[in-house]
């Protein structure tokens, strides 16, 4: 269990690397290719795809890493089912903080995002 732990830790990185690097191929290698982005922005419900969600985290010009930008990555929680996870992390990203809710699934050895439900802290 402990691995799965360590990978689906591994997957989060790569998730935070992603938005914090502005690198469409890393959202696509850590999501699924039907996962959906889901959550709640200035009050309007937004609904992405991987394809929009990749779109607009490569359109982040100049990127956090370039910008030097503090980084803001916690994991609060990581609970395995099976072939299935559930990881609660809170990020910093675009200037805000959010809380996410990631689902898991394991295919073959390597764990990815099937969805992402998002919550603006700040």
């Amino acid at each position: 269990m402990s691995e799965d732990k360590n990978k689906i830790s591994e997957a989060i990185q790569l998730y935070f690397d992603s938005m914090y690097e502005s690198s469409e191929d890393k959202v696509r290698q850590v999501f699924h290719e039907n996962a959906k982005i889901t959550g709640y922005m200035q009050g309007k419900l937004l609904e992405q795809s991987v394809d929009n969600f990749a779109t607009f985290v490569a359109s982040q010009i100049p990127s956090a890493a370039e910008k030097n930008e503090e980084k803001l990555l916690e994991t609060l929680s990581i609970e395995i089912a099976g072939s299935t996870a559930v990881a609660r992390v809170r990020d910093g990203y675009i200037g805000m903080v959010f809380q996410d809710t990631l689902s898991f699934l394991k295919i073959d050895d390597d764990w990815v995002i099937y969805n992402k439900l998002f919550h603006v802290e700040s």
